[in-house]
């Protein structure tokens, strides 16, 4: 019996795969996926589409269009999603070949079969679990599914008793013109700076402290709350400020902000890999249950045949079960054609393509649950992924060392990447997939007619993911700071599984006394959270955010805590006074496209040599003024997020 039985209104359940909703739909696709490369880059993290997708496909469709339907809305928020997802997928690992010089630049085809093929196969993986995950399970609260459900909801109400300047989608539009103004004064006029940092030598130990210049970041902060961006910067004063100056006795004589990265990158960096191969592990325990009912309903589905689909009533109606084998069977000869390619060789192949589909569809499940509990901003994509890699090469340097294979070296590094490319885009993809289909089923959808969207928006999103990779790596050279891996695109996570394959396959190693380090430190903090539960605490700590902590640099931590207090402070009782939209995370979905955008435009100029004016420099601001204009700046968007959350609940008392 279904948890959450759709409302049975008129007109509701029929196909609203109209014309508007399909280009709507597959334009806002291309647009998050590009948003998403650029923030996923810079700061290794993503954030969910489908809550301002859906105010933005509302406001045009009721608002330009005149076209009042729920159904469409969700349709183009579903298409739009997916390419934010798909995103998230390639740019933790496609990146990780060019950072380890098997590639000089991002191969076109490659790269778009990948993350086709990855996307294409999270969401026909998904679509049979969907009455396990979505329909029936008891358990899972989907909070990003039913609060997109609720916005769908509440847009659809007539907004004539507000002003124009308090309607959701305004809120997103001028948010994103001052994410965008910001980015634009910052990384092309030169008049802002990107980070303050502060480092010194003291006792013969490094002491650093820093904060990155981002309205993104502010915005990141302001979606995950203040628990999980606590436990980030818990994770970054874990790895800043007591395991650096710990581990610096009798660094000198360099620059102290080198130094302090120096050792962050080479040592602390892989205490949060520990960390997060803890958090991984026990993401895939706690949803062994789920995983066992969604083989169950699989093997049920194919043997039962299903191709009764047209029977079903539309809102419980999917892709039939003949089209999701063809298309798989099809898909996963396209991604074994990829694999062939690239190493040449067809046993490394077969042996590549079994794993990977074995992984792919384990982590369909386990992204899929984790989705259901903690959201689609929170599933711990990164620990799935660091599985898959370490799980993957353990695998093939075993078969090299029995003779079996012949994988080591360069050929271990891409069979290895390959598997991690296609499992991260699976997970991300089945995740967002999991979390649409449950905002569908709340407001009446046909899941079918979902299913379309997504494949159109991975379809489409696709062939963006290497254009916009390439415009931002080669304009972050032609601008000076270092290309993708660089200081302003540091690429943490595709760093990540770089320094991961180079150190299972060449001679170098990994500072496994870091890792088992941070392993220590995962199994601690989930003991502590394990005594947090059995005690009824209201707070809880997670292993995966603590990590991530750990392993980005301390500077992305401070503005999204920053953003995690106002939205606990301020924004969320602006929601319950105001009611009905959560106008703070629509005025932090804007910020971060803005800024997302205009990083993507940016790079585009630098690609063509327009960089950066640089005028900060050609006036000769001062170091401390620079940096003060920089910070009062970031608070000054502080203080209008706050303000753009109050005013309707003002307003209105």
């Amino acid at each position: 019996m279904a948890v959450d039985q759709p409302p049975s209104l008129p007109g509701r359940g029929h196909d609203a795969l109209t014309v508007p909703a399909i280009v709507l739909g597959l334009l806002l696709s291309v647009v998050m996926g590009a948003a998403n490369v650029y923030l996923g880059l810079k700061v290794g993290m993503t954030v969910s589409a489908s809550i301002p997708a859906a105010v933005i496909a509302m406001a045009i469709l009721n608002g330009l269009m005149k076209r009042k339907s729920i159904l469409e809305a969700n349709l183009v928020q579903t298409s739009a999603s997916a390419g934010e997802s798909l995103a998230a997928g390639i740019i933790f690992t496609m990146p990780a070949l060019v950072l380890t010089g098997i590639w000089e630049t991002f191969d076109f085809w490659t790269t778009t079969l990948i993350a086709l093929s990855g996307g294409l196969l999270g969401i026909l993986f998904m679509i049979p679990m969907r009455r396990v995950f979505v329909v029936d399970n008891r358990e899972l609260q989907f909070p990003e599914g039913i609060a997109c459900a609720e916005v769908l909801r509440t847009a659809e109400h007539d907004e004539e008793s507000e002003t124009p300047l308090n309607t959701g989608a305004a809120i997103i539009f001028v948010g994103l013109g001052i994410g965008a103004l910001f980015k634009f004064v910052q990384s092309y006029l030169g008049l802002l700076k990107s980070s303050v940092e502060w480092a010194t030598f003291r006792s013969e130990r490094v002491f650093a402290f820093g904060a990155d210049i981002s309205t993104a970041l502010l915005g990141v902060g302001a979606i995950v709350g203040l628990s999980i961006s606590a436990q980030v910067f818990l994770g970054g004063a874990i790895g800043w400020l007591i395991s650096i100056p710990l581990l610096s006795e009798g660094v000198t004589g360099e620059d102290p902000v080198e130094a302090a990265f120096g050792i962050w990158s080479t040592r602390v960096r892989y205490m949060g890999v520990g960390a997060m191969l803890v958090g991984g592990l026990l993401s895939i325990w706690k949803v062994r249950s789920g995983l066992v009912a969604a083989v169950n309903e699989l093997l049920s589905r194919f043997q039962s045949d299903a191709g009764n689909e047209a029977e079903l009533p539309p809102q419980e109606r999917n892709i039939g079960s003949r089209a999701i084998l063809a298309l798989s069977i099809v898909t996963i000869g396209l991604i074994g054609a990829v694999y062939y390619q690239l190493l040449g060789s067809p046993a490394i192949t077969v042996a590549t393509t079994v794993i990977m589909v074995v992984m792919s569809f384990f982590f369909t499940a386990v992204a899929s649950y984790i989705v259901g509990l903690v959201g689609n901003s929170n599933s711990p994509v990164s620990g799935m992924t660091i599985t898959a890699v370490l799980g993957t090469g353990g695998l093939i340097l075993l078969f090299d060392r029995m003779g079996v294979l012949e994988a080591a070296g360069t050929a271990g590094i891409i069979a290895t990447l390959g598997v991690a490319g296609i499992v991260c885009c699976v997970a991300c993809t089945a995740g967002d997939v999991c979390n649409d289909l449950k905002t569908g089923h709340l407001v009446g959808a046909s899941p079918r007619s979902q299913q379309i969207m997504q494949v159109g928006g991975v379809a489409v999103a696709a062939f963006v993911m290497a254009p916009v990779m390439t415009v931002l790596h080669q304009g972050s050279l032609n601008s000076g700071t270092g290309g993708i891996g660089g200081s302003e695109l540091s690429a943490p996570q595709a760093s990540l599984f770089k320094n991961l394959v180079e150190g299972l396959f060449n001679e170098t190693g990994l500072p496994w006394d870091m890792v088992m380090a941070g392993v220590v430190i995962g199994i601690v903090i989930a003991a502590a959270d394990a005594w947090l539960a059995v005690s009824n605490s209201s707070f809880r700590l997670h292993v995966m955010p603590v990590a991530v902590g750990i392993y980005l640099p301390m500077g992305i931590s401070v503005p999204i805590l920053l953003g995690g207090v106002l939205r606990f402070f301020v924004l969320d009782r602006a929601k319950k006074s105001g009611g009905g939209i959560d106008r703070g995370v629509l005025a932090a979905s804007g910020l971060i496209a803005g800024e997302s955008l205009i990083g993507v435009l940016v790079g585009l100029l630098a690609f063509f040599n327009l960089t950066s004016l640089k005028l900060a420099e050609k006036w000769e601001w001062s170091a401390a003024s620079l940096d003060s204009l920089s910070v009062v700046t970031l608070l000054a968007v502080a203080v209008w997020m706050c303000w753009a959350a109050r005013n309707r609940a003002t307003s209105q008392s």
